[in-house]
């Protein structure tokens, strides 16, 4: 009877909380504003900003997520700490419109914040693990908070420090002492995934809502829709539960290392491909009935390819999935870009049709 009832306990206990779902919606303000910030200004100067922010900032998310595959918040005092992280993902947020300017200062200081209490719960929840870790977390740390008051030419530098730092990180430490549980790190991932999609909808109604309702408009939000919904269908059609398996079938010695590349690494240009395609989307509402121009062009196709670009990377980390159709994808979508410059609808249909074909060719090749 007792062996019969462990799995069960076991895997009630690694459910996604109702209170990390709430801290996730936090986060995607993090996506929301990152995408308005590419939107307001098209340049490549911009998008690696924006590319920047997002890996400081997706590396806290990703620290908060193994935090609560660790330690579940259970009690008052964690559930605090968590409440005042989200508050510090806040500040954050409300900063990242002018980081590179005069907020550079509150963006700094939510990130610490952010950072000495998740580094805080860590060292009492796991001290071995994070003997070495946290303080690595900390100079990260304080390198974003010194970027925030620096000029802006050396913040590009104090915080691109503060990424290196970040990367090289897991590679001065084994990783080897984190217990994961598969299916909550999986799940918690995958719904940080499927709310940033939702931010390419959301992305559709802002740029319509004070244009009139036309046929034009329907069209393309409806476009719209269905690349995100086919994204979605990428990420999501049974590919959560091979990864569960594929994470359990690693040895606990090498587990951490290969949580790290699949779904640290990984999803931060899954991620910017998210942002980078609802930046697209905002903007091709305005076009609808017409071309776009080229920086257009460039999100709406280059978000769809990073994706599936990204996604390859993290099956090939986990080693499940096909993976080349899925490059073959990327490359035939961002062939889309000069059909963009002729229609935005024409564009939108054709990267419908690039997802459709992969994954029916996916679905023959499995068949």
């Amino acid at each position: 009877m007792t062996s019969d009832r462990q799995p069960q306990q076991r895997e009630s206990s690694v459910r996604v909380s109702t209170l990390e779902l709430f801290f996730d919606l936090v986060f995607v303000f993090t996506v929301t504003q990152l995408t308005a910030f590419l939107a307001d200004e098209l340049s490549w100067g911009n998008a690696g900003k924006a590319l920047l922010m997002l890996g400081v900032i997706w590396w806290m998310y990703g620290g908060y997520a193994w935090l609560t595959n660790t330690v579940a918040p259970s009690d008052a005092v964690r559930r605090g700490l968590l409440m005042a992280g989200m508050a510090g993902f806040l500040l954050i947020a409300l900063a990242i419109p002018d980081a590179f300017g005069a907020s550079g200062w509150a963006f700094g200081v939510g990130y610490f914040v952010v950072n000495a209490i998740h580094s805080g719960l860590l060292l009492r929840a796991n001290p071995a693990a994070m003997r070495m870790l946290a303080p690595l977390n900390l100079l990260s740390a304080g390198l974003v908070l010194v970027g925030g008051f620096v000029p802006g030419d050396w913040r590009w530098a104090v915080w691109l420090a503060a990424l290196a730092v970040q990367a090289g990180s897991p590679y001065l430490h084994p990783l080897s002492e984190w217990a994961i549980n598969s299916a909550h790190f999986v799940e918690r991932h995958g719904l940080i995934v499927i709310v940033a999609l939702g931010e390419s909808i959301v992305a559709i109604g802002i740029g319509a809502r004070d244009l009139p309702l036309d046929r034009a408009i329907v069209e393309v939000a409806l476009l719209g829709l269905v690349i995100s919904f086919g994204l979605w269908w990428l990420y999501f059609g049974g590919d959560d539960e091979a990864a569960e398996h594929a994470l359990d079938a690693t040895p606990p010695l090498h587990k951490g290392r290969k949580a790290i590349h699949a779904f640290g690494f990984a999803h931060w240009p899954l991620l910017f491909a998210v942002v980078a395609f609802a930046a697209g989307v905002k903007k091709a509402i305005h076009y609808a009935d017409a071309a776009v121009y080229l920086p257009q062009a460039l999100l709406l196709a280059g978000g769809v390819a990073l994706f599936l670009l990204a996604d390859v990377w993290f099956r090939a980390a986990l080693r499940i999935g096909l993976l080349r159709l899925r490059a073959i994808g990327a490359a035939v979508a961002l062939a889309t870009v000069p059909l963009g410059l002729v229609s935005t609808a024409g564009q939108m249909l054709a990267l419908v049709a690039v997802l459709g074909l992969v994954l029916v060719m996916e679905k023959l090749r499995h068949a």
